[in-house]
């Protein structure tokens, strides 16, 4: 079960010295229970995806403003690596997350219904997978397998579309 935490707990956390450490405890335990007993699930953002209308003028404009260098392929790569810490302690694992432009009539992030799909790297698609499921999670019946890793798709309540993607050794 995902760890939720109410309004009324962030309100009274702000209110009040002695309940905002009652509070802060509780949250504390109640993520530390579903920790334990949960798959690690999400491990980092693989990709940040959208529409475009025009997406030569867009990439350029994110070229000019944001010295975002996107390629012929309409994509950044940023990589980053892992010279700090995670929380468990142990080195954080090199990476990359992808910034890609779509043409704005793309089927790629159906079934979903946003102009933008986000990508999460995740350590075990298969295991994620099964969980979810049992979860009631709507999982798009789509998959796909590259040099890059394996991917799946999942929708969120609001009808956004997921994409899951457990890299392959070295990604």
């Amino acid at each position: 079960m995902p760890l939720s935490i109410s309004d009324r707990r962030l309100e009274i956390s702000h209110e009040n010295g002695i309940e905002a450490i009652k509070a802060s405890t509780f949250i504390q335990d109640e993520w530390e229970a579903h920790s334990m007993t949960d798959t690690k699930r999400v491990t980092g953002i693989g990709g940040i995806f959208f529409k475009a209308r025009d997406i030569a003028t867009l990439s350029a404009w994110y070229r000019d403003h944001l010295d975002i260098q996107v390629g012929d392929g309409h994509y950044a790569v940023f990589r980053w690596n892992g010279t700090e810490s995670s929380e468990s302690g142990q080195d954080a694992a090199s990476g990359l997350t992808v910034w890609a432009l779509f043409p704005h009539d793309t089927a790629y992030f159906e079934p979903g219904n946003a102009p933008f799909m986000i990508n999460y790297r995740v350590a075990d698609l298969d295991a994620l997978l099964e969980q979810l499921r049992s979860e009631g999670v709507q999982i798009v019946d789509r998959r796909q397998e590259s040099d890059e890793g394996r991917f799946a798709w999942i929708v969120d309540p609001e009808g956004n579309c997921i994409e899951l993607w457990e890299p392959a050794p070295g990604q």
